[in-house]
C-alpha cells in the first residue's frame, strides 16, 4: 500500500466528460504514454494490455496498478474512451478543489495517523460534491457473493458502491439504501463522454470523441497548433489526401508537393533524420536501366525502399552517407532528409524527384511525366500503424488510412483496420491484367523478411532476411502484451505493389504504409 505523501502534491482535477487532470477523453494512445513515461517517479508501474490476435479492433487497456489507475483505448483510433479510479487511497483527486475522499481525525488528539479510507461514502459525493441525480443501476452479486453492486451516474462521470443483497429492495429509494449502513464506500469511478454510464457503455469504443488526439489541441486555439489528421486517403499515382479534424483537407501529390508546402499545412516537424539503410542493395538489378527484375515484389526494389526510416532509428543524430558508388543509381544528396511528425503518425521523405508510380487501372488518375526539377520535394510517406507488441510501438501515434482503387466514391475501399490477406487479394485484382502470366503474379507478390529487434539498441536493428519462412512460436494463449515490441512481433514481412509497400506483422496487421 502506498502512503499518503507518494501522491501528487496537487490532487488531480475531476472533470465529467472530459477527463482527470491532464488525463482527457480523446486522447492519443501515443501522447498518453509518452506522457506517463516521461514520469517515472510519478508513475512507476506500466502495463499495456491487448489482444496478440486482434491488437487493432479489441481495446487497449493501460493499467497504473501503483496509482490506482485504468485506462482504455479502443483498438482502431487508438483513443482514450474511459478513465478509471480503482483504488481511491493510491491518486489525490478533487472535484472543484474539494478532496473526492474526506479524511476524518480519530477522536484521540495525540494520534498524528489519519483513519484510513477506502474510498469517498455516498453522502460526501451526493451532498458535497455533485448533488442530485437520477436512480442508477443495481447489479445482483454473482454467485457465491453477499453483496451486489450500485453505478450511482452522473452526466460523464459514475461511482460502484457495494450493497448488501439482502438489504436491497426496489421498493425503497436509492438514496435511503446507499445512505445507510448496508452500503460501504465507493470502490470505484468511472469518467466517460455521456449522460449516464447505462446509456454509455453500448457505444464506449464507437462513438466520436469530442476532444482532440493531442493535449495542445486542447489546451491552444486551431490558429496556433496544426490540426491533426483524422485520415489519409490514397488516390494512386502518388496523389493522397489528409483529412484533417476542423480545417479543410490538404492534398498531396508525390514528387510535386515541397517541404515549404508540408510546414504550412502540417506544421514544422518533430525532427528531422539523415540516414539510409542501404543493406536491402544486393537484390538491386546492377544495370544502368534501373529496370526491376521480373522477380521484385513492386515496392521491394532498392530504389524504392528506404527500410531505414526514423521511427526505428536515432531521430536527431546525422549519420555518415554510404559512399559506395554502385552502378546505375543516382548519387545520394546529403541534403535529402525524412520529416518526422510523430503526433500526426507520419515520416516524409524529401528528395529530388523520382520515378513516379502508375495510377490504380480504370482510375480517373494519369501517369504524368518524371519532373526535372532541382528542387527538393516529399517523394514519400510512411504511414505507421503504431501496432502494441511491434519494434516501432509508440514512436508515433496510429496513422488511419484508407486505399481508393477506383476514384474518391467508386470501387472497393481498402483500410487500416483491414488484414493484410484481405488486402493483399483485393489488390492482386486490381493489377491482375498487368502481369504477364500466373508465375509473374507469383514471383511479384513474394515477400521479404524483417527483423527489426535482433540488435540491442535501434541504432543497428534492420535486418533483411530473404524469402525467409520463420517456425512461428507457440501460441502461449495469453492475451497480455508488453510495451516496446518484447511480445514477439519483432520480425515483419514486405509484400509491395505498384506504388504501395505493406510492412506486415505476424498477425497479418499492417505496421507501416508506404506510399511513393
Amino acid at each position: 500500500m502506498v502512503d499518503a505523501h507518494s501522491r501528487p502534491a496537487m490532487p488531480l482535477q475531476i472533470q465529467p466528460e472530459r477527463g482527470l487532470g491532464w488525463i482527457n477523453l480523446g486522447s492519443s494512445l501515443h501522447s498518453i504514454v509518452s506522457r506517463l513515461k516521461a514520469s517515472p517517479e510519478q508513475f512507476p508501474g506500466l502495463d499495456i494490455a491487448y489482444t496478440p490476435s486482434a491488437p487493432i479492433t479489441n481495446p487497449i487497456i493501460v493499467s497504473l496498478a501503483h496509482n490506482g489507475l485504468r485506462l482504455r483505448f479502443d483498438g482502431p483510433d487508438q483513443r482514450l474512451r474511459l478513465i478509471e479510479i480503482l483504488d481511491f487511497p493510491l491518486i489525490g483527486v478533487a472535484y472543484k478543489n474539494i478532496d473526492l475522499i474526506r479524511r476524518n481525525k480519530p477522536s484521540d488528539e495525540t494520534q498524528q495517523n489519519e483513519i484510513p479510507i477506502s474510498g469517498p461514502t455516498f453522502k460526501h459525493i451526493y451532498n458535497r460534491l455533485f448533488g442530485p441525480t437520477y436512480a442508477g443501476e443495481y447489479l445482483p452479486p454473482v454467485s457465491g457473493q453477499s453483496n451486489g453492486t450500485y453505478v450511482l451516474s452522473y452526466p460523464g462521470i459514475a461511482f460502484t458502491f457495494p450493497i448488501k443483497h439482502k438489504s436491497w429492495s426496489d421498493k425503497i429509494d436509492f438514496v435511503s439504501i446507499l445512505s445507510s449502513t448496508a452500503t460501504g464506500p465507493a470502490t470505484s469511478m468511472a469518467i466517460f463522454s455521456g449522460n449516464s454510464w447505462t446509456e454509455t457503455r453500448s457505444n464506449l469504443y464507437t462513438k466520436t470523441p469530442t476532444l482532440p488526439r493531442s493535449p495542445a489541441l486542447s489546451a491552444k486555439s486551431i490558429e496556433t497548433v496544426p490540426d491533426e489528421v483524422e485520415e489519409v486517403r490514397v488516390f494512386g499515382a502518388g496523389r493522397l489526401e489528409f483529412v484533417r479534424r476542423s480545417t479543410s483537407a490538404f492534398t498531396m501529390v508525390l514528387n510535386e508537393t515541397t517541404p515549404q508546402d508540408l510546414v504550412a499545412e502540417l506544421g514544422p516537424p518533430d525532427a528531422i533524420y539523415r540516414k539510409h539503410d542501404r543493406r536491402i542493395s544486393i537484390h538491386a538489378t546492377g544495370n544502368t536501366t534501373n529496370r526491376r527484375r521480373p522477380s521484385i515484389s513492386p515496392g521491394l526494389d532498392p530504389q524504392s525502399l528506404d527500410t531505414d526510416q526514423s521511427s526505428i532509428q536515432s531521430y536527431t543524430e546525422d549519420s555518415d552517407m554510404d559512399t559506395e558508388a554502385q552502378e546505375g543509381r543516382v548519387e545520394d544528396r546529403s541534403d535529402e532528409c525524412f520529416y518526422n511528425y510523430f503526433h500526426h503518425g507520419l515520416d516524409i521523405l524529401i528528395s529530388l524527384p523520382q520515378t513516379k508510380s502508375p495510377p490504380f487501372p480504370g482510375s480517373a488518375n494519369v501517369e504524368l511525366p518524371i519532373s526535372s526539377s532541382s528542387q527538393l520535394v516529399v517523394s514519400k510517406v510512411f504511414l505507421h500503424g503504431n501496432i502494441p507488441g511491434s519494434f516501432s510501438f509508440n514512436r508515433h501515434r496510429r496513422s488511419r488510412w484508407v486505399i481508393k482503387t477506383s476514384g474518391e466514391n467508386r470501387g472497393v475501399s481498402l483500410t487500416s483496420e483491414m488484414g493484410f490477406p484481405e488486402i493483399s487479394t483485393a489488390l492482386r485484382e486490381v493489377w491482375h491484367e498487368t502481369y504477364q502470366d500466373a508465375e509473374q503474379e507469383r514471383q511479384m507478390q513474394r515477400g521479404m523478411v524483417l527483423n527489426r529487434g535482433w540488435a540491442e539498441s535501434p541504432e543497428s536493428s534492420i535486418e533483411l532476411l530473404g524469402d525467409f519462412e520463420e517456425v512461428s512460436a507457440p501460441d502461449t494463449g495469453d492475451d497480455r502484451g508488453m510495451l516496446d515490441g518484447a511480445g514477439g512481433l519483432n520480425n515483419t514481412e514486405l509484400f509491395g505493389f505498384p506504388g504501395l509497400l505493406f510492412e506486415v506483422l505476424k498477425n497479418d496487421t499492417i505496421s507501416c504504409l508506404t506510399v511513393f
